[in-house]
């Protein structure tokens, strides 16, 4: 599986991992089921900016808003410029070919553009919210590795790709749903730890991965009804949303 591993680090991170050729289907597989293993480093990152930031004094929302940034540029924002994609193909969905034809665009229109600044603001406040928390290093950077089992629910079996060509072709429909179970189940396990260790309740870490595998349930609907499936744009704007709302469902209850 390093093929597949190697894959989930160069396109999910900045780390240089040499030229990857043409993956094929089995590589595409590989590289969803390791993704979270590939965000290791960007969770480390995160869990040092919050770590940094709080020994330095700094205002939360200045460690949030660097936390964000540092991830921006860790893993080159496409993330987010398939949010803003992803966003805008819902809004200009009056046709499944204009969708996509409007996604495949460089450029971001006005919703994908308020997706970027609301979601941003959200992520900001929410790790603003959680550095009340004993050991909030831990949490966010938990978070950030378990965030990115949106790509396995995405690609899993039954879920096509929207175009015959680009990532989602080569990665779509490719992860067994017992891998995908598995998957929610252990970033539920791994946020129930991380929450316990920072005293904070047992449930929320396992709430807040339910609300966050919730929306990427609605989001993986929403893409098959609308551009006929997932696109890389689909599966980057998903680890954008999964990240945004764990975040979220982690805040909830947090007293200041």
């Amino acid at each position: 599986m390093s093929g597949g591993l190697r894959l989930a680090v160069g396109t999910l991170t900045t780390i240089p991992v040499g030229d990857l050729g043409v993956p094929d289907r089995r590589t595409g597989r590989d590289a969803m089921l390791l993704a979270p293993i590939a965000a290791l480093p960007l969770g480390l990152l995160a869990a040092l900016v919050v770590a940094a930031g709080t020994a330095l004094r700094l205002p939360d929302a200045v460690i949030g808003t660097l936390v964000v940034a540092a991830l921006a540029v860790a893993t080159r924002g496409m993330h987010l410029d398939g949010l803003a994609d992803t966003v805008d193909g819902f809004g200009a969905g009056w046709t499944r070919e204009r969708a996509l034809e409007v996604m495949r665009r460089g450029d971001v229109g006005p919703m994908g553009a308020a997706a970027l600044v609301l979601t941003l603001l959200c992520q900001v406040a929410a790790i603003d919210a959680l550095l009340v928390v004993r050991q909030s290093w831990l949490v966010v950077g938990a978070a950030v590795v378990v965030s990115r089992t949106a790509c396995p629910l995405l690609c899993a079996k039954g879920v096509p790709a929207a175009r015959p060509d680009g990532l989602g072709a080569v990665v779509a429909d490719t992860v067994p749903a017992p891998f995908v179970v598995g998957w929610v189940l252990a970033g539920a396990g791994i946020m129930t730890a991380a929450t316990h260790v920072a005293g904070d309740s047992l449930l929320r870490g396992a709430d807040a991965v339910l609300l966050a595998t919730m929306a990427l349930l609605w989001l993986a609907r929403s893409a098959r009804r609308t551009f006929g499936g997932v696109t890389g744009d689909v599966i980057g704007g998903g680890i954008e949303l999964h990240w945004t709302v764990l975040l979220i469902g982690l805040t909830l209850g947090v007293v200041s």
